[in-house]
């Protein structure tokens, strides 16, 4: 099967492809590094000629609201288009549990804008949505950070291995389109401001971390389930103490 991965060259999309190809299709890593650019549409009818699923991880190059947001409904809106010429039978893209409980965020926005545009396409699709990468754990620090203080809330996050991200998504993109929308989550759900502290802590980072219940996520304020997936999520194997000792060994 012909498997075109829009986005291939990021990190999820690198290990799609690999996945897909130990399984013995035919997965083509399309981006603007290949010729093929869902923004400007170059390149995408030739990547898509005779495929079967097209899978969507782009990622905007800018976070500022208006451009986020132009950019997925662009982006999704050619891609559509031009799978619906192909013949193309299975749309699959990533999106992010909790984007429709925190409108105060863009970004989030954004991924909402692509998830209705999938959904009113005559396109069969399937939509993945993940919770909070392992990897991500030092950015939130990082946006949180006043001085030395790192300010977050105490709501739950239930954070991945961007891996087992990559793996939950290989085997939605090789089977029959759902028509809606499954969750992929981390085996714990953590409190924000715990994560943080043993993040910190284990990197040696001196910060220190307080926790406020109206500290802002990206933006919105956070119940403590709006970023914990539903009863129904698929459950990925890897804790995060083991890929946070990973992480430390190999620093």
């Amino acid at each position: 099967m012909k498997i075109v991965v829009i986005g291939g060259s990021g990190r999820i999309g690198k290990r799609l492809v690999n996945n897909l190809r130990e399984l013995g299709h035919q997965a083509v890593a399309a981006s603007p590094s290949t010729g093929v650019n869902s923004l400007t549409g170059e390149g995408l009818a030739e990547a898509l000629a005779g495929a079967q699923v097209v899978v969507d991880v782009t990622n905007a190059p800018s976070w500022e609201d208006r451009a986020v947001l132009a950019f997925f409904e662009t982006s999704t809106r050619n891609l559509l288009a031009a799978e619906a010429a192909a013949g193309v039978g299975h749309h699959v893209a990533l999106s992010i549990v909790g984007t429709d409980r925190l409108p105060e965020n863009g970004y989030y926005r954004a991924k909402v804008a692509q998830e209705h545009l999938i959904k009113a396409s005559k396109v069969p699709y399937s939509i993945l949505r993940a919770t909070q990468f392992f990897e991500f754990i030092g950015g939130i620090a990082d946006e949180a950070t006043t001085g030395q203080t790192v300010r977050v809330s105490s709501a739950f996050l239930q954070p991945i291995l961007s891996a087992d991200v990559a793996d939950a998504l290989a085997d939605v993109t090789i089977g029959a389109p759902i028509n809606g929308t499954v969750e992929v989550a981390g085996p714990e759900q953590i409190p924000l401001d715990e994560l943080i502290r043993r993040f910190l802590s284990a990197t040696k980072d001196p910060r220190k971390v307080i926790t406020d219940v109206n500290a802002r996520f990206f933006g919105a304020v956070l119940s403590d389930h709006s970023l914990t997936a539903g009863e129904n999520a698929r459950l990925a194997p890897t804790r995060f103490e083991d890929w946070l000792s990973s992480y430390i060994a190999q620093k």
